[in-house]
């Protein structure tokens, strides 16, 4: 039996998704939780557009020498799916990077176009043991807000600091306001040259320095191709998150010789950051369940309004009023359902729906709503007062949602 707080048990209750042994480590979404996900990518997305990323979209399935020059192929080979073609196999991958790399091979930048930005909602796959699969918060299956900024060497702090100039503002948006810093250092098992370790990890804290970071310290937890900060959330029970992450990468260049073309006209390698907001937007999901107990805010609720007719003669009055919320952008359903008022409140609350409007015999014919938040006090408002309440409430007058 699951705890009610679990984000598992959160997901059945408000019918967000579900899992199941035919799909192990895979998610079912709904489609009140797909409505969660896209709208989650949609935040992460108008950042990027805000930002200067240009959204991109990569093959899942790599042949072997792709892997093999990337270096997963030694250092992550037991992570990930493989396909047996002929003589070779093929990987279904598990981060987007090769892909991107790919791509800027083939736009031949030069040093004005940099500082590139490269951003992907990469659908990626590895193979976790059974054992350690866990809701959203360990899957096989998931998707990362995957971003990767090419630059030159000098760009490279500001690139960092831009990345986390407004980090915390953006986590405030989701109810996260303690955000702490890891600097992970070089792993035992890793690619390139001490050379080119020792410079990545002094570009990385010399641009938190200078970013105002207080980082905690993590040696031998960097990736295989690059020291990295990483960004961790504290929920309202205490438990810590790793989410957001920026990682410096001199050894994925030279694994692929990728190169731009400076003022000079020479041929010389570029920085790539690897960066991520959410980390995975599956286990940012769960993590989001859990922290609010299933009462998401209103602007990421994936439905902010049920309107509850009372008595079948307020049902056309329900249905017009919603649909006046709509065109105002609201998401809303009318609840036609022939309960009782009362079971109508309370299914809308188990449901996580910040706002009931509630019209019945009187209602109409005042012209008016009585809107009854999750938290608070009902009140009554005319139809233009309820309106504009609601899309105050819900976010859309404003740049959260």
């Amino acid at each position: 039996m699951l705890d009610e707080h679990d984000h598992r048990a959160l997901g059945q209750r408000l019918d967000l998704f579900h899992l199941q042994e035919e799909a192990p480590g895979m998610v079912f979404w709904h489609p009140r939780g797909f409505q969660l996900y896209r709208l989650l990518e949609e935040h992460v997305r108008q950042r990027m557009r805000r930002e200067g990323y240009l959204e991109v979209r990569s093959p899942q399935i790599y042949a072997q020498p792709l892997w093999e020059r990337s270096g997963h192929w030694e250092n992550f080979r037991e992570n990930m799916f493989l396909i047996q073609d002929g003589a070779r196999y093929l990987g279904v991958k598990p981060v987007n990077c090769p892909g991107h790399i790919e791509m800027v091979q083939r736009m031949a930048p030069s040093y004005r176009d940099l500082p590139l930005r490269l951003g992907e909602f990469g659908l990626v796959h590895r193979s976790e043991p059974g054992g350690a699969l866990h809701g959203l918060f360990r899957l096989r299956q998931f998707t990362q807000d995957d971003g990767h900024i090419f630059c030159a060497p000098e760009q490279v702090v500001d690139e960092v600091i831009h990345f986390v100039r407004s980090l915390k503002e953006f986590y405030a948006d989701f109810g996260f306001n303690d955000v702490q810093v890891a600097f992970s250092g070089r792993p035992e098992a890793r690619a390139g040259s001490d050379a080119l370790w020792d410079q990545a990890e002094e570009w990385l804290a010399a641009a938190a320095k200078q970013a105002g970071l207080d980082c905690k310290l993590q040696p031998g937890q960097g990736a295989f191709y690059g020291p990295k900060l990483e960004f961790v959330l504290k929920d309202r029970l205490g438990r810590e998150w790793q989410c957001g992450t920026i990682q410096l990468d001199l050894v994925l260049p030279e694994r692929f010789d990728l190169r731009y073309q400076d003022a000079s006209g020479a041929r010389v390698r570029p920085v790539m950051l690897h960066r991520a907001l959410l980390g995975s937007l599956e286990r940012f999901i769960g993590v989001l369940l859990e922290h609010h107990g299933g009462s998401l805010p209103a602007w990421l609720a994936p439905e902010q309004v049920v309107v509850a007719p009372v008595g079948q003669a307020a049902m056309d009055y329900a249905q017009r009023f919603a649909s006046v919320l709509r065109r105002a952008g609201c998401r809303v359903r009318v609840d036609v359902r022939d309960e009782s008022l009362s079971r109508k409140v309370l299914d809308s609350h188990q449901a996580g729906v910040p706002w009931l409007a509630v019209v019945g015999a009187r209602e109409v014919e005042a012209g008016s709503v009585r809107l009854r938040p999750r938290q608070g006090a009902q009140k009554d408002a005319s139809w233009d007062e309820a309106v504009a309440e609601l899309r105050a409430a819900c976010g859309l007058d404003s740049d959260v949602g």
